[in-house]
C-alpha cells in the first residue's frame, strides 16, 4: 500500500505563502526558491507551497479547496493556537467550538486553503 507523505497547494505567491507558514508553524522551510517552498513536519509529511503560474503540467483554474489538518493533543491546545495565530493576524473562519468529531477552529492561508486545528474527543 502507498503511503502519502506530501501535500502540495498551489499558491499565487510562493515566497509569500512560505513567509506565512513560517510565521504561523515557527520553522523555516528545508527547500525554498521563487517558485517553490517545503515544510517537513516531525511526523514525517511535508507539505509543499508551488508557484500555480509554473506547476507542470499546467494544472488548469486552480482554486482553493483543500484543507489541511493540524491534530492536537487537547481542547486547551485548540484554544492556545487559535489565541497565537489570531494575535499574528492569521484570518480565522471558524472560532473554536465543539463538533462530532472534537473541539477544533478553522483559518486560512493567504490562497484561500483551510488549516483546521483539532482535538479528537
Amino acid at each position: 500500500m502507498l503511503n502519502a507523505n506530501m501535500f502540495i497547494f498551489y499558491v499565487d505567491n510562493p515566497t509569500a505563502s512560505k513567509d506565512f507558514y513560517q510565521h504561523i508553524l515557527g520553522q523555516s522551510p528545508v527547500e525554498a526558491s521563487d517558485t517553490f517552498a517545503m515544510f517537513h513536519f516531525s511526523s514525517d509529511v511535508l507539505l509543499g507551497l508551488w508557484s500555480k503560474h509554473t506547476v507542470e503540467p499546467k494544472a488548469g483554474a486552480i482554486t482553493a479547496s483543500g484543507e489541511l489538518g493540524f491534530a492536537v493533543e487537547s481542547a486547551e491546545a485548540v484554544d492556545n493556537y487559535y489565541r497565537e495565530w489570531q494575535q499574528k493576524g492569521v484570518s480565522i473562519i471558524q472560532s473554536p467550538q465543539h463538533m462530532d468529531f472534537g473541539y477544533t477552529f478553522t483559518a486560512l492561508d493567504p490562497d484561500g486553503h483551510r488549516l483546521r486545528v483539532f482535538a479528537v474527543a
